[in-house]
C-alpha cells in the first residue's frame, strides 16, 4: 500500500532546467532512504550521483522528511541527460523493509 509518484519531467531546451517531485504515500513507518535513478533508451538504469561526472555541478537533490517527498533539481540539462527518471524507496514498516520503483517520468533534452 506504499506509492511513489514521481512528477515534473517534459521537454526543454539545452541549458533548462527542470525539478522532479517523488512523493510517497500509503502505510509509511521509516523511508530509510530514496534515491534517483534513470534509464536512457538502449542503455541500463543508473543511480543518479550528484558527484558523478556526468551530472556534478548540475545536479541537486533533497528530501522533505515531513511530506515524504524527495526532489531532484536538474540545472543545464544536456541532451545526454534524456531519459526516463525513477524514484526508489526503501521503507520499513513493523518488522519488515521493502523497495519500491515509482513508475517514472520522462525527461526529453533538445538541443
Amino acid at each position: 500500500q506504499v506509492q511513489l509518484v514521481e512528477s515534473g519531467g517534459g521537454l526543454v531546451q539545452s541549458g533548462g532546467s527542470l525539478r522532479l517531485s517523488c512523493a510517497a504515500s500509503g502505510s509509511i513507518f521509516t523511508i530509510n532512504r530514496m534515491d534517483w535513478y534513470r534509464q536512457a533508451p538502449g542503455k541500463q538504469r543508473e543511480l543518479v550521483s550528484p558527484y558523478s561526472d556526468s551530472v556534478k555541478g548540475r545536479f541537486i537533490i533533497s528530501r522533505d522528511n515531513a511530506n515524504n517527498t524527495v526532489y531532484l533539481q536538474m540545472n543545464s540539462l544536456k541532451p545526454e541527460d534524456t531519459a526516463v527518471y525513477y524514484c526508489h524507496a526503501e521503507i520499513t514498516r513493523g518488522a519488515r523493509s521493502f523497495a519500491y520503483w515509482g513508475q517514472g517520468t520522462q525527461v526529453t533534452v533538445s538541443s
